[in-house]
């Protein structure tokens, strides 16, 4: 692809920016967590009808905001392309994680704000800012010849809740989201200017377990030592999860598998991390190995008295939130039932232990040799002068994924996105890079002329 080619595309979307801010900051403001006993149902409705609205302005067809199987709503919206041009389906989420502790945020979450050179605010990166990325695209193949490929965009709204709505609908209505490539705007770059293409994603499995032991609290003076504290029983049951070094252990779940893609050096994990001083890191092997090739477990949550205002009491009951992410090469739905039967049998003391599964999605691996990979490592090259593109894994998980591939096995699935380290996604400060947001929508619209092209070759 020439300068030439590339340069109308780029002049294009950087004058397209300060729109894209504003819109960003739109979306930003409505607080679309998608779990009821956070935040009101309304803020994703809102969301929702934004998105559909911006489709609709983009002279989009069929534009719906429906009902999902486990009460979200997704957005759909398809742009006819020329006769006989190849369907790319173009995927985000409007959902945020929740903003965690507010007073860890330099400013609000929900108003985007920028500070040295970022913009921040809560799904700036994950992944509102990816939904705008696609308008950027489309809009600048429009202003320079018009979208030479039929395009559908589907924008999910319980994709941080794991729960599977969307994946169940797709199922059921196979039709709606077919396409012979499809582009999950949803991960970044391995590090802010190195173009990265993500080629597996780790699986997701997500139990709450709640440990039983009295009927009521007791006071700690009068029965403390000989009565069983369901809190100590938790922490223990929990601490098995983990061998010494840090790894993860669950009985009968393999944990040895091995990263051959590009290298994560451990002083640049450090440092993109932010561990303290004199703090190790946990586990064996590589950094790659420990982030895209072994299974992850991580407890998320746990309800226990806050420290203000605790009482000396025995505690008689205790409740915790584990997630575990599942390497590709392994099943989630097995890795569920290892985990439970890890939780139940490592319970002391005969406590009462119950296990329930609140959210499950299947590892992902792409096949990064196919033709419209080739298309997206000229884009990429084009739009980031003088660097190759690379490919990385993702320690997260985007359940949509395997939904899609097993619908769809001959589309071609590739993973971009604007969460690169920098971005802080799921902490506080989250934040997305303009310079990331602009060279991405360059990069995916050249992605769907070249691909075009290559179609109709």
């Amino acid at each position: 692809m020439t300068a030439r080619a590339t340069r109308p595309i780029a002049e294009t979307v950087a004058a397209l920016m300060p729109r894209a801010k504003t819109e960003l900051a739109e979306l930003v403001a409505f607080p679309s967590v998608a779990d009821p006993a956070q935040y009101p149902p309304s803020a994703c409705q809102a969301a929702a009808g934004w998105v559909a609205d911006a489709l609709r302005a983009e002279d989009f067809h069929d534009v719906s905001v429906f009902d999902t199987p486990d009460g979200s709503q997704s957005v759909y919206g398809y742009l006819p392309g020329p006769a006989g041009a190849p369907t790319v389906l173009l995927y985000a989420h409007y959902d945020v994680q929740p903003p965690l502790d507010p007073a860890g945020w330099r400013t609000s979450p929900f108003e985007l704000t920028e500070r040295d050179g970022r913009w921040y605010g809560r799904g700036a990166a994950d992944c509102k800012g990816g939904f705008i990325m696609h308008l950027l695209a489309l809009r600048a193949l429009k202003a320079n010849g018009g979208v030479p490929v039929g395009v559908k965009v589907i924008v999910e709204g319980s994709e941080e809740q794991g729960t599977g709505g969307l994946e169940r609908y797709a199922e059921a209505h196979p039709e709606l989201l077919a396409a012979d490539a499809i582009v999950i705007g949803d991960t970044g770059n391995f590090r802010a200017g190195l173009p990265t293409v993500t080629s597996c994603l780790r699986g997701m499995t997500l139990v709450r377990v709640q440990v039983d032991t009295l009927e009521g609290n007791l006071h700690s003076g009068l029965f403390g030592g000989a009565a069983p504290d369901a809190l100590a029983a938790l922490i223990r049951v929990l601490d098995s999860l983990r061998a010494e070094d840090g790894s993860t252990r669950v009985d009968g779940l393999a944990s040895d598998g091995e990263w051959s893609g590009l290298n994560y050096p451990e002083a640049d994990f450090r440092g993109d991390a932010k561990v303290l001083d004199g703090v190790s890191l946990i586990g064996g092997g590589t950094v790659g190995d420990r982030l895209w090739a072994r299974p992850a477990v991580t407890v998320v949550g746990i309800d226990c008295p806050p420290v203000v205002g605790a009482t000396p009491s025995v505690q008689s009951t205790a409740r915790a939130q584990v997630s575990l992410r599942v390497p590709p090469g392994q099943d989630a739905a097995e890795a569920t039932k290892l985990l439970t039967a890890h939780l139940e049998a490592h319970t002391p003391w005969g406590a009462r232990v119950s296990v329930e599964q609140v959210g499950q999605g299947q590892p992902f691996q792409a096949d990064v040799t196919s033709p419209a990979y080739t298309s997206m490592a000229t884009a990429l090259a084009a739009a980031y002068p003088g660097q190759e593109m690379q490919v990385a894994g993702m320690g997260g998980s985007i359940p949509l994924c395997n939904t899609l591939a097993a619908l769809y096995p001959r589309a071609e699935i590739l993973l971009i996105g604007l969460s690169e380290p920098e971005a802080q996604i799921h902490a506080v400060n989250e934040s997305v890079s303009p310079e990331e947001l602009e060279r991405l929508s360059v990069a995916e619209a050249l992605f769907l002329a070249e691909y075009a092209q290559a179609a109709g070759a």
